[in-house]
């Protein structure tokens, strides 16, 4: 990971090309194309192929969700681990009271200020993107995709 760019709140969005700029545009602009047809020409052939148009258009968006989802279980388990190793115990026992999401959005934080993340997230109840913008120094996640 040593030739990774480096990570901050204002970098660290990740996108896919061939998912965002390639596979969700065609499967959208599909959609649309079909539903021209479909009113140009009322049938059934036309109305199936609107209907095939949209569950892969909806398909390669559960796809997605789906991967990113298992992600955030991983993630997840991985700041529990970290968590356990580096805080308090009585202050790990209080950050199992995390939402998901906010323990997907801890995982930037260093090992150094990880306590005072997790206090803060608790105390305030802070949404991600609050807990990612008080991260002094960033600790970068370069394998989400």
């Amino acid at each position: 990971m040593a030739n990774q760019p480096a990570q901050s709140f204002s970098s660290h969005t990740k996108w896919s090309p061939p998912f965002h700029f390639f596979l969700t545009p065609i499967l959208f602009f599909n959609v649309l194309y079909q539903g021209r047809i479909l009113m140009r020409d009322l049938s059934f052939d036309a109305m199936w192929s609107v209907a095939v148009a949209s569950a892969l258009l909806v398909g390669a968006f559960l796809i997605r969700i789906y991967s990113l989802k298992v992600q955030d279980r991983l993630i997840r388990l991985e700041e529990r681990l970290r968590m356990k190793e580096l805080l308090a115990p009585a202050l790990y026992q209080r950050a199992l009271q995390l939402t998901e999401k906010q323990l997907v959005a801890l995982r930037f934080a260093s090992d150094e200020e990880l306590a005072a993340r997790v206090t803060e997230a608790l105390d305030q109840n802070l949404e991600p993107k609050q807990i990612k913008e008080r991260v002094k120094n960033w600790r970068p996640d370069h394998f989400r995709v």
